[in-house]
C-alpha cells in the first residue's frame, strides 16, 4: 500500500519550515496520557509547540512521579518551538484529584471541556490541529454524558454531520463505514447514502490531506465472501456494488465489494491507498496486529486535523513508567505530515 511517509519519526520532525502549534489533549487523568505526555516533551520534534489542554497540576505531579524533569508555561502570541523537558499549558481545572489507575466520574466533564477548549483554539486559528490522548467511554456515559467516542464527539464540536475514523500504520490505512455499532445493528447502516458520504471523504481526504492524486480504495464487503453471489447475503449487491458504480461514474478509483478474508494480502494492498471496512472489528484487528503501538486514529471530514493514539487508557499502567509514547508520537508526526501536505486547517 502507498504511504506518504514510511517513517515519519526520522523525516517529518527535521524539515526546515515554520513552527507548528498543535493542541494536545492527554485525556483520561486516571489513565497513561499525563505520562505519554510527560514522556513525549522530553524530546520534542523540531518546530513544534504543543500546547497540552488539561490541568497542569496533574500533568507536574505525573511527571515527578516518573521522574522526569517538565517546565510548563503559558503559550506566547506567536508559536515557538517546545526546548527538552518543555510543554505549553492552556489549564483546565480537574474535578478532583487524579489517582493513576482509578476512574472517577467527576472527572468526566473535565475531560470534554479539554476537548471543547482545544478545539476552539484551533477553529479560532490559535493552534494548527488536535493531537488526542485515550479516553475511557465507560466512565463519560456514567458520569451522564453520552459519549460514543471522539470521532462522533469532535464532529459534533465542529458542525459535522458526518466524520470517518481512519486508522494508520505504516504501509496501511483502514477507514471505517460504521463505527461504535453492535454487530446486530450493522447491516441496517450500511446505506447507499452512507457509503456515499464516507468514501467521498475518504477519497477527498486522501488528496488534499495526503498528497495523493487519484486515491486507490479498496472496499470490504459486508458478508463473508462478499455475499457469495447473494447466498450468505444480499447486501453487496443492493446496497455497495450500486454505491461503488454512481461513484465511479465521478472519477473514483474503487475497488470492490472484496471479501474481507482475502482483501488485506499483499498483491491487493501494494497497489492501494486505503482501505474501508464496513465496520470496527472487520478491519481494525488486521491493522492493529500489523502496527499496533506505531498507528495513529485520524478523522477525516472535519475542518481541522485531528489525530490520536491507536490504544486505550492502560489504566495498569498509569504512574508505573512503563507506558510506551510510541503511537503518541506517530500520532503528532501525522498531525505534521497532513499539515505539511494540506496546509493549516
Amino acid at each position: 500500500m502507498n504511504t506518504s511517509s514510511e517513517n515519519p519519526s526520522e523525516s517529518l520532525g527535521e524539515r526546515p519550515g515554520p513552527v507548528f502549534r498543535l493542541a494536545l489533549t492527554p485525556g483520561e487523568p486516571a489513565g497513561i496520557g499525563p505520562d505519554l505526555c510527560a514522556q513525549l516533551a522530553q524530546s520534542p520534534p523540531p518546530g513544534v509547540e504543543l500546547i497540552a489542554f488539561c490541568d497542569p497540576e496533574l500533568l507536574a505531579e505525573r511527571a515527578a512521579s516518573l521522574g522526569l524533569p517538565l517546565r510548563l508555561d503559558a503559550p506566547g502570541a506567536d508559536p515557538r518551538p517546545c526546548a527538552s523537558g518543555e510543554l505549553r499549558t492552556a489549564p483546565v481545572k480537574l474535578g478532583e484529584p487524579a489517582r493513576p489507575g482509578e476512574l472517577n466520574p467527576a472527572n468526566s466533564a473535565y475531560v470534554l471541556e479539554c476537548l471543547r477548549a482545544a478545539v476552539r483554539h484551533i477553529l479560532d486559528g490559535r493552534a494548527d490541529a488536535l493531537v488526542t490522548g485515550p479516553v475511557h467511554k465507560a466512565v463519560i456515559n456514567q458520569a451522564g454524558y453520552p459519549f460514543s467516542g471522539h470521532t462522533e464527539f469532535l464532529a459534533g464540536l465542529c458542525g459535522r454531520e458526518t466524520s470517518v475514523m481512519m486508522l494508520a500504520t505504516p504501509g496501511l490505512r483502514v477507514a471505517l463505514a460504521t463505527i461504535h455499532l453492535p454487530l446486530k445493528d450493522v447491516s441496517a447502516a450500511i446505506t447507499r447514502e452512507r457509503l456515499l458520504e464516507v468514501l467521498v471523504i475518504l477519497d477527498r481526504d486522501l488528496r488534499g490531506r495526503f498528497g495523493i492524486e487519484r486515491p486507490r480504495i479498496l472496499v470490504c464487503g459486508l458478508n463473508p465472501h462478499a455475499g457469495e453471489s447473494g447466498e450468505l447475503g444480499r447486501e453487496e449487491i443492493e446496497t455497495i456494488e450500486p454505491a461503488l458504480a454512481e461513484l465511479r461514474a465521478l472519477g473514483m478509483d474503487l475497488v470492490g465489494p472484496l471479501p474481507a478474508d482475502t482483501l488485506f494480502t499483499p498483491h491487493r494492498l501494494d497497489a492501494a491507498d486505503a482501505v474501508l471496512a464496513m465496520y470496527h472489528d472487520q478491519g481494525l484487528p488486521v491493522l492493529k496486529f500489523k502496527g499496533f503501538g506505531n498507528a495513529v486514529n485520524i478523522t477525516l471530514g472535519l475542518p481541522i486535523v485531528r489525530t490520536s493514539v491507536d490504544h486505550g487508557t492502560a489504566l495498569d499502567l498509569a504512574g508505573s513508567g512503563r507506558a510506551d509514547a510510541g503511537s503518541l508520537r506517530y500520532a503528532l508526526e501525522v498531525a505534521l505530515e497532513m499539515l505539511r501536505t494540506g496546509g493549516r486547517a
